[in-house]
This record gives structure tokens, C-alpha cells and sequence, in this order.
């Protein structure tokens, strides 16, 4: 099948009719192309808060929640171009409000309809210390008719303990947001890092270009890149696919399920098979001293 995955820019809206018709654009093109996939980035929903106006966009606080009340909407489109073009949407997360505080929340569409909601596990400096976002929901693997996905929102990619929770999945999904080049290579280090581990594709979709309206999402570095264990089956550097830092658009790359089932059962190595020897020789070593 080919996974379609974008490097997408955020837009100043003045009506809601300018959103539908950019999601619409996006996701059609993406199905013409023959995809059965599409991700969209971190924080791409942002864009919605200036619905609100640039008072409301541009206040980190009243931004969060200009997002959040205009989620349903977004959703509802989401799913409608899911089944109108059979096709699975990873959307854009954005912040959605909790009883507390609000939590970066990204949604799975299915095109029969079904609906899969991940909240990020671990929050940046950012979000924690200035925003207030907090971690939400536990992880969760969904079993779709195109593979078992799992989501790791940009930072969480650069944990390798949430990857061995998603051990099982196929594909696993980085959206991602980062204002810096060194922060792009952190998260797709991370990406590579699991497609490596749990010997499966890891797909990271980028944020790009300025947003000057937005303190949170001001400027973001990255593109869309397609990654698997470079093993068996896969290209040596376990590249698929990657676009041009920068540079709008889908990058597309096609993925074999039957791949990922070979190069676990008989790859050259078997380090998501081996994980669990880890075990016992994880403790902090001891220091010795050789001075």
C-alpha cells in the first residue's frame, strides 16, 4: 500500500470554508496518488484558532482553547473525506480540553467511520512550562484493515520504553512539530530509532513554515519522511522515502505489511524478538575506575 505524509504549512483562515477546502485539497490528492494512509503533522490544527481572530490566535492561553471548541467540526470533515475516499486520516493533533488542563491529542479516521483518539505521553519544556499542556491518555495500538498503527506524537518518538508499548505495531506514526533543524533530526532519530527496535515503519509528518500570528507554532522546520529497520527487505540506510526540508507537500513511499512480518521472523537481526534479554542487565552500571 503507499502512506502518504505531509510536511504542511499553517494558514491565517477567515472562514471555516477555507479549512474544509484546504483539508479537502490535501486529503484528495493524497488519494489520487493511491494512498491508503495520510498523516498530517502536530499542532497542524492550530490553524483553527484563527477562526477566532488574531487576539485569540495569538495568546497562548485563549489559543488552546479556540482549538479545542473547533475540534468537532474538524473531526466530522476528517471522517467525512475518510469514507468519501477511502482512505485512513491521521489528523493533525491540537489541543483538546479536559477536565484539567488541555492535552495534544491527535485522531485516527478509518473510512468505515471508526475513530481513534492519542494523546501525547510526555510533554516538551514548552509545553509543560509555558503552555500548560499536560499528557493525556494512555498509548493505544488500533487495529485497522491496513495494519495494527500506533501514534507517537513528536517528543514521545524519542522514548524507547513508549515504542516497546507499541511493539506490535505495523506502522507507527510521528507527527511532529519543530521549530529547529537540530529539533527535526531529534525526532526523526527517534523515528528511525523505533522502525529499528520493534522492526516495523515508522512515518513522521512535519509542520512547516512560519506562522507569525502564533507564539506556540511561530516557526517549524521538517518534512515528511517514510522510515523501516535497515534489514531485510528495506533499503540499507532504512530510508523509504523522505521530501525536502521546507519544502510543502506530500511525500509518499509504499510499504509491504508482509515485509515487516518477514524481516521480523528472519531478519539478520531480531531486536524486537531479543528486547526482553535486556532485562536484569538494565540496572545503572557501576563506575570503575580506570585512572
Amino acid at each position: 500500500m503507499i502512506i502518504a505524509t505531509a510536511a504542511c504549512p499553517l494558514d491565517f483562515l477567515t472562514s471555516w470554508a477555507q479549512y474544509e477546502d484546504k483539508i479537502s485539497a490535501w486529503v484528495s490528492e493524497a488519494a489520487q496518488a493511491g494512498a491508503k494512509l495520510a498523516v498530517f503533522p502536530e499542532y497542524g490544527a492550530m490553524e483553527l484558532a484563527t477562526l477566532g481572530g488574531e487576539a485569540a490566535a495569538g495568546d497562548l492561553e485563549r489559543s488552546l482553547y479556540a482549538v479545542s471548541d473547533r475540534l468537532p467540526e474538524a473531526d466530522a470533515l476528517h471522517g467525512k473525506l475518510a469514507a468519501a475516499h477511502d482512505i485512513h486520516i491521521l489528523a493533525a493533533s491540537g489541543p483538546a480540553a479536559t477536565a484539567t488542563r488541555p492535552v495534544n491529542r491527535a485522531r485516527l479516521f478509518a473510512p468505515g467511520g471508526q475513530i481513534g483518539m492519542q494523546d501525547k505521553q510526555i510533554m516538551t519544556r514548552f509545553e509543560r512550562d509555558i503552555w500548560g499542556v499536560i499528557g493525556g491518555g494512555p498509548l493505544q495500538i488500533f487495529d485497522t484493515a491496513i495494519g495494527k498503527i500506533g501514534v507517537l506524537i513528536c517528543y514521545d518518538s524519542e522514548f524507547p520504553l513508549l515504542g516497546r508499548a507499541l511493539a506490535d505495531c505495523d506502522i507507527i506514526l510521528v507527527p511532529s512539530c519543530t521549530e529547529a533543524l537540530s529539533g527535526y533530526w531529534r525526532v526523526r532519530i527517534g523515528a528511525m530509532a523505533r522502525a529499528l527496535e520493534s522492526q516495523c515503519v515508522s512515518v513522521m509528518a512535519s509542520l512547516v513554515g512560519e506562522a507569525p500570528w502564533s507564539d506556540a507554532v511561530d516557526i517549524s522546520t521538517g518534512t515528511g519522511g517514510v522510515f523501516g529497520p535497515p534489514d531485510t527487505g528495506f533499503p540499507a540506510n532504512g530510508v523509504l522515502a523522505v521530501g525536502e526540508i521546507g519544502a510543502p507537500g506530500w511525500t509518499y513511499a509504499e510499504v509491504d505489511l508482509q515485509a515487516i512480518a518477514h524481516v521480523r521472523a528472519d531478519g539478520v537481526v531480531l531486536g524486537r524478538t531479543h528486547w526482553a534479554e535486556q532485562i536484569g542487565r538494565d540496572a545503572a552500571a557501576p563506575i570503575v575506575t580506570l585512572r
